[in-house]
């Protein structure tokens, strides 16, 4: 199963009660008897023309007013992070793995090598990020660059969360110690230094919890190189929230409604737009949404028709 997929159910099961998780866990063993009992149903989610938002946005469709939200996200996300021909059995490990989660309480990562360790984190970050504001994430990501800081300036402090000897929860708890002000530790001079940079202030809980599964779903050796990692995957979701848009002139209500839904859809996420009045593009609209460079402009269109012009005309003097 892909790592992302672990980390981002992790997320989404760790926040739920254990009568919820029961749920879910029997939810799941429904849809994956039903993708093998429903040859269209199995056909739409296995078939590689269609892309992982399609297929999300086909899954939830199915899934709604049927199962619970929260199976309708982590089977929406496998739906959308798997391989095509994967999804079938992508669903059946998330089936397993709620029902261990549901039975024992948690559910142990397995070990995975340095990539996937830090897909698995980012699987937890995507579902943690689902329902924040650009501002909390600009905050978060301020949050986790000052934790990696201080963990690499000091030797002591990296040493004992990097110590794959010591019980994940006892790790755990020295994150917690440091960044809800409880400042006790059974090893004196471990965080004397960071206690100076992070007392002014107790972290969000969603910074906590993403530190807390960087110990649990990331890989010992790496814990300053995940955290520094998902400052760059934060950055990005923040970048992916907030389209850009110049236009000749204002978007309607409607015309603005149309165009954050359909970046909604692409981005994954809730788009908020910025939309910037520009008279000399003529018409049309240019998107900037993360890394995504959308210029459907008059201006765009009559550029590349001069370029194209320039092109013939030097052409057809160099044949002359």
């Amino acid at each position: 199963m892909n790592p992302s997929i672990q980390g981002y159910a992790a997320a989404v099961l760790g926040a739920l009660e254990a009568d919820d998780v029961r749920v879910v866990a029997t939810e799941l063993g429904d849809l994956d008897t039903t993708l093998l009992a429903n040859g269209d149903l199995r056909a739409a989610m296995t078939d590689t023309s269609v892309s992982g938002t399609a297929r999300r946005e086909v899954l939830a469709a199915v899934l709604a007013k049927k199962v619970s939200a929260p199976t309708v996200r982590i089977a929406g996300y496998a739906a959308f992070a798997s391989h095509a021909q994967d999804v079938p059995a992508a669903i059946a490990s998330l089936a397993h793995r709620a029902r261990l989660t549901a039975e024992d309480g948690s559910f142990a990562e397995p070990t995975l090598h340095a990539t996937g360790a830090r897909q698995r984190v980012g699987g937890f970050a995507a579902a943690l990020f689902e329902e924040l504001s650009t501002k909390d994430l600009e905050e978060i990501e301020d949050e986790l660059f000052r934790f990696a800081r201080a963990v690499e300036a000091n030797p002591a402090l990296r040493n004992a969360l990097s110590d794959r000897e010591a019980p994940v929860s006892a790790r755990q708890g020295l994150i917690h110690s440091l960044l809800e002000g409880k400042v006790s530790s059974p090893k004196p001079g471990v965080i004397d230094y960071v206690i100076s940079l992070f007392t002014h202030k107790t972290h969000t809980a969603p910074t906590i919890s993403l530190l807390d599964y960087v110990i649990a779903g990331g890989r010992s050796r790496d814990v300053v190189g995940t955290i520094d990692w998902l400052v760059d995957q934060t950055a990005r979701a923040r970048g992916w929230r907030v389209a850009k848009v110049r236009t000749a002139k204002a978007l309607d209500d409607a015309q603005a409604d149309s165009l954050r839904a359909s970046l909604s859809a692409i981005a994954g996420n809730p788009v908020e737009l910025q939309v910037t009045e520009d008279a000399t593009l003529l018409g049309g609209v240019r998107v900037e949404i993360g890394d995504l460079l959308v210029d459907a402009t008059a201006k765009h269109r009559l550029d590349q028709l001069r370029e194209h012009l320039d092109a013939e005309h030097r052409a057809f003097q160099k044949n002359d």
